[in-house]
C-alpha cells in the first residue's frame, strides 16, 4: 500500500491550546496506560510534549511517538483532570489522523481482527463509533475512530477480535488478578469499575488493606468490554458474589452500560436455573466522580453477600 508524507494538518490548529498546558500532571494520575506501565512516556503529559515537538520541528515523526500517542482508551479522565482545559483526547485523535496512512501508522490500542474471523459482521455493525467495516474481503478497523471501548471483542463469537496493546485491561490479565486475589483466604468478592465513573482517587491510592480484604475493585474500560466469561471466573473460583459497577444510563459514550446490564441479566438468570441465588452478581450504575455512591454500593453489596455466605465450602 502506498504511504503519504507525514503532514501536521490536523495537528496545527492545536498550538495555542498545547501552549496552555502547564505539565502539571494531574491527567497522568487518572490514566490507564501510565498506571499498568509506570512510564512518563505514556502519560498524558508526555504525549502533548510529543505533539508540541513535531509541530515544533523538535521532533520527528516515528513509529515510537506513532504508537505512544494511539495507545488511548478514550476514557476521558484525562479531559476532566486538566486544570488548563486542554482537550487531550481530541489532540490524540488529530494525531493519529495525521500519522494514518503514512509509514509511521501504529495501532497503539485500537482492535484487530485475525484469520480466525467468521465475516458475520457483527462487530461492524456493534461499533458505536463506526470503526469497523467489510472491505476487499475482511475487517478492517479505521484506528482513527476506534476508540477501544473493547465492545467489539465482546461481540465476536470467534474470539477473532483482539486490543492490540491491552495494558492489563484484556481477559487474561483481569483473569490473573482475579485469581492472586482469591488465593486470600478472607478474599471473598470481586468488583469490576469502570474507568470512568467509578471514584477519581482510586486510579493512584491505596485503600486501607483492611478494608479491601473481602473484596477486590478491578479496572475495567467500559463495561461493555465485561465478557460474560470473565464475570463468571470469580464464581468459578470460589468467590462468593461479583459486583459490576457501570454508568448510568445517557453517559456512556459507547452504550457499553447497555451491554453491561444485558450481560449480568442473562448470568443472573443462569444462576437462577442452577438454583443459585441470583444476587451473587449484581449491577450498580454509578455517577462520575460520585466516590460515596460508589463505595455505599459496595457496602450494600457485601453486607448482602455475608448474608448468603460462601457459594462453595473451602
Amino acid at each position: 500500500m502506498e504511504t503519504r508524507p507525514f503532514e501536521t494538518k490536523h495537528l496545527d490548529k492545536w498550538r495555542s491550546n498545547l501552549d496552555s498546558c502547564i505539565r502539571c500532571g494531574y491527567c497522568y494520575e487518572h490514566c490507564p496506560v501510565f498506571k499498568d506501565t509506570r512510564w512518563e512516556s505514556n502519560a498524558p503529559r508526555a504525549k502533548m510534549i510529543m505533539v508540541y515537538g513535531l509541530l515544533a520541528g523538535k521532533l520527528e515523526p516515528s513509529t515510537y511517538i506513532s504508537d505512544k500517542l494511539s495507545s488511548c482508551f478514550y476514557c476521558g479522565r484525562c479531559n476532566a483532570a486538566c486544570s488548563s482545559g486542554v482537550p487531550l483526547t481530541d489532540i490524540i485523535t488529530d494525531a493519529k489522523r495525521d500519522f494514518q496512512g503514512t509509514g509511521f501508522e501504529t495501532p497503539g490500542t485500537t482492535t484487530g481482527t485475525n484469520t480466525d474471523c467468521a465475516l458475520c459482521l457483527a462487530c461492524a455493525r456493534a461499533c458505536p463509533h463506526e470503526a469497523r467495516d467489510f472491505i476487499n474481503g475482511k475487517i478492517v478497523t479505521d484506528t482513527v475512530k476506534c476508540q477501544s471501548c473493547g465492545i467489539c471483542v465482546d461481540i465476536c463469537p470467534n474470539q477473532a477480535v483482539a486490543t492490540n496493546l491491552s495494558y492489563g485491561t484484556d481477559r487474561s490479565s483481569l483473569n490473573r488478578e482475579i485469581s492472586t486475589f482469591l488465593e486470600q483466604e478472607t478474599a471473598k468478592a470481586i468488583v469490576f469499575g469502570c474507568n470512568w465513573s467509578y471514584y477519581p482517587d482510586l486510579q493512584s491510592s491505596v485503600m486501607d488493606p483492611a478494608e479491601e480484604l473481602e473484596y477486590k475493585i478491578l479496572i475495567n474500560m467500559c463495561g461493555g468490554r465485561l465478557e460474560k466469561p470473565l464475570l463468571l471466573e470469580p464464581l468459578l473460583q470460589n468467590a462468593w458474589g461479583v459486583l459490576v459497577a457501570c454508568c448510568p444510563d445517557g453517559d456512556c459514550e459507547h452504550d457499553g452500560n447497555l451491554k453491561a446490564k444485558i450481560h449480568v441479566a442473562g448470568l443472573r438468570e443462569l444462576l437462577k436455573e442452577m438454583d443459585i441465588e441470583e444476587d451473587r452478581i449484581q449491577l450498580v450504575q454509578v455517577a462520575h466522580g460520585d466516590k460515596t455512591g460508589f463505595q455505599a454500593a459496595i457496602d450494600t453489596f457485601m453486607e448482602n453477600l455475608n448474608k448468603l455466605g460462601p457459594l462453595n465450602h473451602r
